[in-house]
């Protein structure tokens, strides 16, 4: 926790979020010197994209404040060109306090601070009215789109809440995604089965050298047992999958330890997807990271989505070469494709994933509750 506390710089309170629960837990942890109560976002003078250096400081500087929109809506992977396993997310912040050389969100944010919702009870009530029409189906809902689900959760405990609430709706699935290994706050609390606590991983060489900021692989290998330990389901996702020197041989090496350590009973799916981001994510990258990079060295092409992604021949290699040494440990493992587009679909295993039996569960049409129910208004980001 204070690792987490000393890795900003100031808080900012907005007025309107003063009385909240998560505004009071705020004035017990941080120092009264770091604390300011404000009436507006901080540096309102800081408008459109952010600079390098703005991006750099928006990690150091945290705002909590009411969000004043729809905190429910499709995840992005719903748009034409791709296929989708029919997942929602809830956001309830902007930006992360890692440092991924990757993150998409380098091209997504232009709010110069990280910020923290501070109204959950209102994003659960939103939640609640959809829920309660469609709670017969098995809707699948994520926190982790725009900030990291669990690393800033010491803070706010919103996971608690959060899991609280979808016990009351046991056909709904409720997942956690985090490059942390932050777990204890919430291993107490009695559960229903149906939230998901999932990690992104990478092996350890890309760890070191991309994921700035991250718990290592060991660490979130750690934590990952003693969710299960808890009965909490567990999923991975090696997501992107980055190509490196010697790229078989450290993801074989990260396959390996993780079918070691863990059984595909233990993992009900694993997703795979390849580095991928948008043309002007390019510059603050480099920017930020100059070119030792393999992220901003890599050798990219526009796909149909309007990404920069690695010829579909390389992605392919790559996937076929993972999912087989997951298969050569056991054919029970479950492997998905994130944010891939169809043809890779089929050269990867030849079939639309709905034909797929052990798929099904995740690609199959399902009702669109939000037609008519989501008006996203995003006032402080514009999707990618």
């Amino acid at each position: 926790m204070d690792q987490i506390i000393n890795s900003f710089d100031q808080v900012y309170i907005d007025h309107d979020a003063v009385t909240s629960d998560v505004a009071k837990r705020f004035l017990s942890i941080f120092s009264k010197e770091k604390i300011k109560i404000v009436s507006e976002r901080p540096y309102p003078e800081v408008q459109g994209s952010l600079s390098a250096r703005e991006f750099d400081r928006s990690k150091r500087v945290l705002f909590l404040t009411p969000f004043q929109g729809q905190f429910f809506k499709q995840c992005p992977g719903f748009k034409p060109g791709l296929v989708c396993c029919n997942y929602f997310v809830l956001n309830l912040g902007l930006q992360c306090n890692m440092n991924c050389s990757y993150c998409y969100l380098q091209s997504y944010l232009n709010t110069p601070v990280t910020t923290i919702y501070s109204n959950i009870n209102e994003a659960l009530s939103q939640l609640d009215v959809i829920a309660k029409k469609h709670s017969s189906e098995p809707y699948r809902v994520g926190t982790g789109e725009t900030v990291d689900s669990l690393s800033l959760d010491g803070l706010t405990l919103y996971s608690r809440q959060l899991i609280s609430f979808f016990n009351n709706y046991p056909k709904w699935e409720l997942e956690l995604k985090t490059k942390s290994n932050t777990v204890d706050q919430f291993l107490d609390l009695e559960h229903v089965g149906n939230t998901v606590i999932s990690w992104s991983l990478n092996p350890q060489h890309i760890i070191s050298h991309e994921e700035h900021g991250t718990a290592s692989l060991e660490e979130r290998f750690m934590a990952a047992e003693k969710c299960l330990n808890k009965n909490f389901k567990v999923n991975f996702h090696l997501d992107p999958v980055v190509w490196h020197p010697n790229w078989q041989e450290n993801y074989f090496e990260l396959v390996d330890q993780i079918t070691k350590r863990f059984s595909a009973k233990d993992i009900p799916h694993i997703s795979l997807g390849a580095l991928r981001f948008q043309p002007e994510q390019r510059h603050i990258m480099r920017e930020r990271f100059g070119m030792k990079s393999y992220v901003t060295s890599s050798e990219v092409l526009l796909s149909s989505d309007g990404k920069l992604r690695y010829d579909l021949r390389l992605r392919n290699e790559m996937f076929t070469a993972i999912v087989n040494r997951f298969k050569s440990h056991s054919a029970d493992w479950n492997v998905i494709m994130c944010m891939e587009t169809p043809e890779t679909w089929l050269a990867h295993q030849g079939v639309n994933p709905r034909s797929n039996e052990n798929l099904n569960p995740y690609f199959r049409p399902l009702p669109k509750p939000l037609k008519g129910e989501q008006k996203i208004s995003h006032h402080t980001h514009n999707p990618s």
